[in-house]
């Protein structure tokens, strides 16, 4: 009994076409990202090139598409429209300072599937990320939150664009 229950599993999960990697790019061979260009009103010089390099390799390492110059069968584009830095722990004093900052990234992005339109999009994505300076400076400590939003940022993306829950 238990061998037939085991292949009768194996056959149903074999002969479904869902993938537990959760990433669904049926029909697509490439993908073109293009560069995120920043439009926040605070303008970091080297956060463009981070997020886009971020959504390349989060495609690359969850997915088996190439990714093209140009002309790519999905497609990628957007703008970072909003950086900002805020105090969000007051540390009671007389001279009210900071004791974590918060970090928030907005993201437009536009996906165009021309294999799939109906999974075509284009909407924002906002993350943030809250750290203590703990003697640091901010400019010691941003890369590293940088890179923490950029990890969710691209996993929103990606999913939203991939993930058909």
């Amino acid at each position: 009994m238990r061998k037939l229950f085991g292949f009768l599993l194996v056959a149903v999960l074999s002969s479904c076409a869902y993938s537990f990697g959760g990433a669904s790019t049926v029909g697509l061979k490439t993908v073109t990202v293009r560069v995120f260009e920043n439009n926040a009103p605070l303008v970091i010089p080297t956060l463009s090139n981070q997020f886009t390099e971020a959504v390349k390799t989060r495609i690359r390492n969850q997915t088996s598409l190439s990714i093209t110059a140009n002309d790519g069968q999905a497609i990628f584009e957007g703008r970072i429209t909003g950086y900002d830095i805020k105090p969000v722990a007051l540390q009671s004093s007389a001279t009210p300072t900071a004791g974590a900052n918060r970090l928030t990234i907005t993201v437009a992005v536009k996906f165009t599937n021309t294999v799939r339109a109906k999974d075509s999009f284009e909407e924002s994505f906002t993350r943030y990320f809250d750290f203590p300076l703990n003697g640091g400076s901010i400019q010691s400590l941003l890369p590293g939150a940088i890179e923490n939003i950029n990890k969710q940022l691209t996993e929103d993306v990606f999913n939203r664009a991939f993930a058909q829950w």
